[in-house]
């Protein structure tokens, strides 16, 4: 059956490059810590035990640490630089952490009273648990790899006499081996046992020089931040090619309307003209023009009954449907505001004009301009 190709992301990330060093070159400690210590603290804590309780000072010392958030105690371990080769050390420039293969089994959930033995070819390791996430004692045994099942049995039972106190044996026939873990989470294979250590935690369990630690950290943030950077050049540039693809869509499309529209033109241009010509017939066969009543309802006796100004009406032309534009005179000129206010105060009347003031020999013309509301007059009666 052919895999699919999405296995891998089922999968989930690859496992860590782990160098696992031997056991038996180090030596541990359990460190009191106090309660709300900082990581910061706890690593003074820990440089200061290892000074004390090793011969040589810390800066010959390839050393490390457990000590998951909270806990009242660490677990430190450390190994004299001159047990590794030039060569070992040169080995580890490729691996994401570096530590004892004991290391890789401290973040197994396990009971108070438990002690978990690692067996490998030449020795066996006893990590014993007494209360907390911490183990209390790491204990090393080294056996011949020529030894019988009895010869093993035997340091076993050795082992397991001096960490004391186990009410939970558990047996792991071959080192811890790295999983692949979410977040930087570094997790471990121990027999049937897993083992997962938090990313804070597990960098404090490198044993490198720690001057050389920080420059990998920096190193190793820089390259992210050089990977996330590409990814989203690589993202920008997917979208900017969506983009112009898009763009060329849209375009054709544009060019298609446009042909549509052209194509249409003449046909709506053609049933625009028809409308509009039978909007005209059916106006002019339906509606008639009033100039008649329009002259009635703005000469001077219907606009000012009481007191009608000296306007005469010289001539008039309906210009629209509701348009009546006359051309008037008078002898006095004070009278035509007044003579438009009335007519503006008028219900039926929208709009009024005055244009083109002319006086000449004591004689002033001028046009009217006077837009009714629609059907504000009726045709008078025959």
């Amino acid at each position: 059956m052919c895999a699919s190709p999405f296995d891998f992301l089922r999968a989930g990330p690859p496992p860590p490059r782990v160098a696992l060093l031997p056991d038996s070159v180090f030596f541990s400690r359990a460190v009191p810590v106090a309660p709300g210590a900082t990581r910061a603290e706890v690593v003074a804590q820990v440089g200061l035990a290892l000074e004390s309780f090793s011969p040589f000072p810390l800066a010959q010392l390839y050393y490390g640490y457990y000590w998951p958030q909270g806990s009242p105690r660490a677990l430190a371990y450390a190994s004299y630089r001159r047990r590794f080769t030039v060569d070992q050390v040169a080995g580890w420039s490729g691996a994401e952490y570096v530590l004892p293969a004991f290391a890789g089994a401290l973040g197994v959930p396990a009971a108070p009273g438990t002690t978990l033995v690692l067996s490998e070819a030449e020795s066996l390791t006893a990590v014993h648990w007494d209360q907390g996430p911490v183990p209390a004692t790491i204990l090393f045994e080294p056996v011949s790899a020529q030894a019988t099942e009895e010869e093993r049995a035997q340091a076993r039972t050795r082992l397991l006499k001096a960490a004391g106190g186990s009410t939970v044996v558990l047996d792991a026939a071959s080192p811890p081996v790295p999983l692949g873990g979410k977040d930087r989470e570094l997790v471990f294979q121990v027999g049937s046992l897993t083992s997962r250590v938090d990313p804070e935690t597990a960098a404090a369990l490198d044993v490198r020089d720690k001057g050389d630690l920080a420059v990998l950290a920096k190193a190793r943030r820089r390259d992210l931040l050089l990977w996330r950077v590409a990814i989203g050049s690589v993202l920008a540039c997917a979208l900017m090619a969506l983009g112009e693809v898009a763009l060329v869509g849209a375009g054709l499309w544009q060019k298609t309307r446009i042909a549509k529209v052209a194509a249409q033109k003449p046909t709506v241009s053609r049933i625009m003209d028809e409308q509009e010509l039978a909007g005209r017939i059916e106006e002019l066969s339906t509606k008639r023009l009033l100039p008649l009543e329009m002259i009635s309802a703005v000469s001077p006796e219907t606009a000012l009954p009481k007191n009608p100004p000296a306007i005469q009406f010289l001539s008039a032309t309906a210009g629209a449907l509701n348009t009546i534009q006359i051309e008037a005179q008078t002898n006095n000129a004070g009278e035509i505001a007044g003579y438009k206010t009335a007519i503006e105060q008028s219900a039926g009347v929208d709009r009024v004009e005055i244009r083109d003031q002319r006086a000449r020999d004591n004689v002033v013309t001028f046009t009217l301009i006077v837009t009714f509301k629609p059907g504000a007059l009726s045709p008078a009666a025959s």
